[in-house]
């Protein structure tokens, strides 16, 4: 029993032994796996940790070789733009020895100069003094008397030479001016061509004779309802061929023209057919009145304007002033003002459209009181035309004094419009009391001798007689004549003054 237990415990030793080594043995081999794979990922990591320093150093290399690159450029940069300063620094540098050198030679150049003036005026004083002291022994006269008769001989001395200055820089001013003003009123007038048709208050309708019969009709029943439905008086007389329709409302005379031709082609002429065909026409004629309002103001770029102002212009197509056609001269003188305005740099639009809208009042003169500046200027304020506008349409025939160069334009070019040649009438009589008017100014002023209006009234030729106006006031005696035909005188342009002094000397030899 004993031994059993013996040799089971020597057993139970033993194995316990035998665990012991083999766990030892086990940890031990473990300990040598663990170590093995502890060391296998060292190494991988060192290995890794090695390519990612590598990597990182490539980068960085890269990133250093990078900023080296972009650092050498701005160097580069800023090396070229220190060149360029130092070039300019030189260049000045090099100026102002140049400058320093030409101021240093004038400085020695004047310095010889500047000896010999002090030189000469000392001359000059020691001069003088000897010649006032001549003149002091020679005269018998004080330093002041002398003095006094010098001043006295200066005086004269220097008004005739200022006077002689004053006639030169008078004339090189108005030579200068009126080139100037030629070139730009003849550079507006270039670029404006405008035909310039002539009516009057009578328009003339062919009237076959079998039809004078027609137009008449029944105890002139067809006449009678043609003057009422158009207001306008119609003359048939014995003349052959021709119906005489007289009115001063162009815009009636007009319509009465066109039914008239329209009844004589068609031949149907009864008063229902005549009152047919007039309201036909008159529908006609506004919508054409409209059109060539909008036409006018489409050509010289004028916007915003009434259309009751669209229509007034449009009227003018009918309206005539001295032969000359309103509208046509409205837009010449938009034209002429806008030209000459662009010249001298003004506002091309408000004068465009003061020239366009100065004669509106022309439209309704026949219907309204006063004149047609009044009654334009009235329009303009009515259809709430700018301040401008309206002192240019109430200036344009010197009704008020202008105060813009807008409305001194459009004056001038209304003037160029009006007095071009061949573009009014103008009755004998007028045209005659006209010259005598500019020989009775002339001969009123002292010392004129004759007088002669020449070039149409152009130019007034004036005779002085040589004892009573000398020759240093031949330029005032011709601005006062200028002046007072300014004055007292309307006439469209300019009026040519020349005043003549002769003097003839006659000795005979024996």
């Amino acid at each position: 029993m004993i031994l059993k237990i013996i040799v089971v415990v020597i057993t139970f030793l033993g194995g316990f032994v035998a665990g012991y080594f083999y766990r030892r043995y086990v940890a031990r081999v473990k300990k040598k796996l663990a170590e093995e794979e502890a060391s296998k990922i060292i190494s991988e990591a060192q290995a890794q940790m090695e390519i990612r320093a590598k990597e990182m150093e490539l980068e960085l290399r890269k990133k250093l070789e990078q900023e080296k690159e972009e650092f050498e450029e701005e160097r580069k940069i800023q090396r070229m733009e220190l060149q360029k300063l130092e070039s300019r620094l030189l260049e000045r540098e090099e100026s102002l020895d140049r400058k320093v050198e030409i101021l240093e030679k004038k400085e020695r150049e004047l310095a010889p100069r500047e000896k010999r003036v002090r030189e000469k005026e000392q001359e000059l004083e020691r001069i003088e003094e000897e010649q006032r002291k001549n003149l002091q022994r020679i005269a018998g006269l004080t330093v002041e008397e002398a003095k006094k008769m010098l001043l006295a001989s200066l005086e004269s001395r220097v008004r005739q030479e200022s006077e002689a200055f004053i006639r030169e820089m008078e004339a090189k001013a108005r030579e200068t001016a009126e080139k100037k003003a030629k070139e730009i009123i003849g550079l507006a007038i270039q670029r404006c061509a405008v035909e310039q048709t002539t009516e009057s208050t009578v328009s003339v309708v062919n009237l076959p004779d079998e039809m004078k019969g027609r137009v008449i009709g029944r105890e002139g029943r067809n006449i009678r309802a043609i003057e009422a439905a158009t207001g306008v008086d119609l003359i048939i007389d014995d003349t052959p061929g021709v119906i005489v329709l007289s009115s001063f409302d162009p815009v009636k005379r007009e319509i009465a023209r066109i039914t008239l031709e329209r009844l004589i082609s068609d031949g149907r002429i009864q008063p229902t057919r005549i009152e047919e065909t007039v309201e036909k026409v008159r529908k006609e004629i506004e919508n054409s009145v409209k059109e060539e309002g909008e036409k006018a103001a489409l050509e010289l770029g004028i916007q915003n304007l009434h259309p009751e102002e669209i229509k007034l212009l449009g009227r003018l197509k009918y309206r005539t002033s001295y032969g000359q056609n309103v509208l046509l001269h409205s837009k010449e003188v938009a034209y002429l003002a806008g030209m000459m305005a662009g010249e001298l740099g003004v506002n091309v639009q408000v004068v465009k459209r003061a020239g366009l809208l100065h004669d509106i009042g022309k439209a309704a003169d026949q219907q309204a009181e006063g004149t047609h500046t009044q009654i334009g200027v009235e329009f303009a304020r009515r259809f709430k035309e700018s301040e401008e506008i309206i002192h240019a349409i109430a200036c344009h025939h010197e009704d008020e004094q202008p105060k813009t160069v807008e409305a001194i334009l459009v004056q001038v070019a209304d003037a160029i419009s009006a007095s071009r040649p061949g573009v009014r009438k103008e009755t004998l009589e007028a045209y005659m009391k006209r010259l005598s008017n500019l020989e009775q100014i002339a001969q009123s002023f002292q010392g004129v001798e004759k007088a002669y209006a020449i070039q149409a009234g152009r130019e007034v030729r004036v005779m002085v007689v040589p004892e009573i106006v000398d020759d240093h006031k031949l330029a005032q005696l011709a601005k006062d004549i200028a002046n007072r035909i300014e004055n007292e005188l309307q006439y469209p342009g300019q009026i040519k003054v020349t005043v003549l002094r002769e003097t003839r000397v006659t000795e005979y030899a024996k």
